[in-house]
């Protein structure tokens, strides 16, 4: 079990480091550390001496892309266990799928990867580099829950409606937020293409989004302390609670570096408060069923 639980922990992390490094590689100015892909420069895989772009820049890009092979490395274990240890067929099936759809997306990474580079960084593709990795977290997320045998609790048709409510707020606020990113000032280069939003109104956007996320998971928690029991209301209050006290976190970091220009340390914390909140979200969301009767 321990073994197990290593495992899968590890393909989570990785997909959330790789989220956190590509952030580094916005904020120190090193989206163009490495110029060409798939190489680093010219015929080099790795940075060369004296590279026009910078030594720093160059390996801080560089590291980012080698992340990506301990993601493959993490993802290839991670289908192997779930064929060793899965249950029975239907959840071998369910499960093999999961972990093939993982690696498949890590090789869909690279690729889009390489597509911001050649681009020169416009926030389209760096923006879908972004959210296909909350995309790879919720199904690292969903991979783990199952391997570790993490049942979901039945729950009133109320209650999982609005948890599926929240859960599709809280990828809605996570995409708004690669708007206010592409419109800002950390591009990855000086010379990045923006997003042609005011910064201003979209940043007050995806304010009101949170707000109305955060109002809604009060609303939910509400509801669950009302409506539910036994391990459904355990459970849940438990996982929603986590999800509250990381989105109000994540919310005054974000009210915070608006209000003191972005500073690049601040950004960088958000990306990652973002990660945790995505996770918190979606582990709402694979906590609760909806109950047979409904």
């Amino acid at each position: 079990m321990k073994l197990k639980k290593t495992i899968f922990n590890a393909l989570l992390f990785f997909q959330a480091a790789l989220v956190v490094t590509g952030g580094a590689v916005r904020l120190t100015g090193s989206g163009l550390g490495c110029p060409t892909w798939p190489t680093c420069t010219g015929s080099s895989i790795s940075p060369v001496p004296h590279q026009a772009q910078g030594t720093l820049h160059s390996w801080i890009e560089f590291g980012n892309r080698l992340l990506t092979i301990a993601l493959v490395i993490a993802s290839v274990v991670a289908l192997v266990a779930t064929v060793k240890w899965s249950k029975n067929r239907i959840d071998r099936r369910r499960v093999r799928w999961i972990a093939i759809w993982q690696l498949l997306g890590i090789f869909g990474q690279a690729i889009l990867g390489g597509i911001t580079v050649l681009t020169k960084l416009n926030p389209i593709p760096v923006s879908g580099h972004f959210l296909l990795s909350i995309v790879l977290i919720g199904g690292g997320l969903s991979l783990r829950h199952r391997m570790l045998d993490r049942p979901r609790v039945a729950t009133l048709p109320v209650t999982w409606n609005m948890v599926r409510v929240v859960a599709a707020l809280a990828a809605l606020v996570v995409t708004v937020g690669t708007l206010v990113t592409g419109s800002g000032p950390h591009a990855g280069d000086i010379q990045a293409k923006r997003y042609p939003f005011a910064p201003r109104e979209i940043s007050y956007l995806h304010a009101d989004l949170v707000i109305a996320l955060v109002c809604l998971a009060i609303g939910l928690l509400l509801i669950i302390r009302v409506s539910e029991t036994g391990e459904s209301k355990t459970r849940l209050t438990r996982a929603l609670e986590i999800f509250l006290i990381t989105s109000l976190a994540q919310g005054f970091i974000g009210y915070v570096q608006y209000f003191t220009g972005l500073p690049e340390s601040l950004v960088a914390l958000h990306l990652l408060g973002a990660t945790t909140v995505w996770i918190a979200a979606w582990n709402v969301y694979l906590t609760a069923k909806p109950s047979q009767l409904a």
